[in-house]
């Protein structure tokens, strides 16, 4: 099975337990296909999806930690699970579990995917792309997202994109309705679209909030210049 970095399923490579993401077919139908024409609506309307927009941003920058189980599935039906940490701000960690060679991590400036199997380490910037949404939502979202219809008064559906840098492809944010959650908006899972039009997804289930994570989670050992792997 091939891992992949869980906000892309482009570059495909032969590199053990790398996969892409898919799974979640069903939320997915809650939602509009990405790209889809854009359409004049009332003043009344936009004020409400304006509105809207600010409850999934305000619920986004009400967590200062967040750790949940994550479910990863390629276009193949493919599936790895793992833990994902994330702490404000702009840091996020992919665990697949000590017996996996690959490690994504974000330490607040660049996302890394890190290959322990051959000794490789690369890197997105997050600044001024739609994985800044999602890391960093200080940052005017608005100027990047729009929100989606969908058919459940209770599930929000985000698109986020950067006209100016198509290469960094487009992110849909899933938010459920729910009180127990900071801000009330529980983000669910995401969905992302490459620029070579592969589809991706990560759903998240288990949610905690507001432990303590020590900043060494983001850090992590460059494979290029050790013969271990951190345990």
């Amino acid at each position: 099975m091939k891992l992949l970095n869980p906000f892309s399923d482009s570059r495909p490579r032969n590199l053990p337990g790398r996969i892409a993401l898919a799974g979640a077919a069903g939320a997915l139908a809650l939602t509009v296909p990405l790209g889809s024409p854009s359409q004049i609506v009332p003043a009344a309307q936009a004020q409400a999806t304006s509105a809207d927009m600010d409850r999934a941003v305000s619920a986004l920058r009400a967590i200062s930690t967040m750790r949940a189980d994550f479910t990863q599935t390629d276009r193949a039906g493919n599936i790895v699970r793992g833990t994902m940490t994330l702490k404000r701000p702009g840091k996020i960690r992919f665990d697949y579990g000590k017996d996996a060679d690959l490690l994504v991590v974000s330490n607040g400036k660049s996302l890394y995917m890190v290959d322990y199997e051959v000794r490789q380490v690369e890197r997105w910037p997050i600044r001024n792309s739609p994985l800044g949404a999602l890391l960093d939502p200080g940052r005017d979202v608005k100027q990047y997202g729009k929100l989606n219809p969908t058919s459940n008064s209770d599930v929000l559906s985000i698109e986020v994109r950067d006209p100016k840098r198509p290469e960094f492809g487009v992110m849909n944010l899933i938010f459920v309705r729910n009180p127990a959650a900071p801000g009330g908006m529980q983000l669910t899972h995401w969905v992302a679209l490459d620029a070579q039009n592969y589809r991706t997804t990560v759903r998240l289930t288990n949610h905690r909030y507001g432990m303590s994570v020590p900043e060494s989670t983001f850090k992590f050992r460059d494979p290029r210049r050790a013969s271990r792997r951190p345990g």
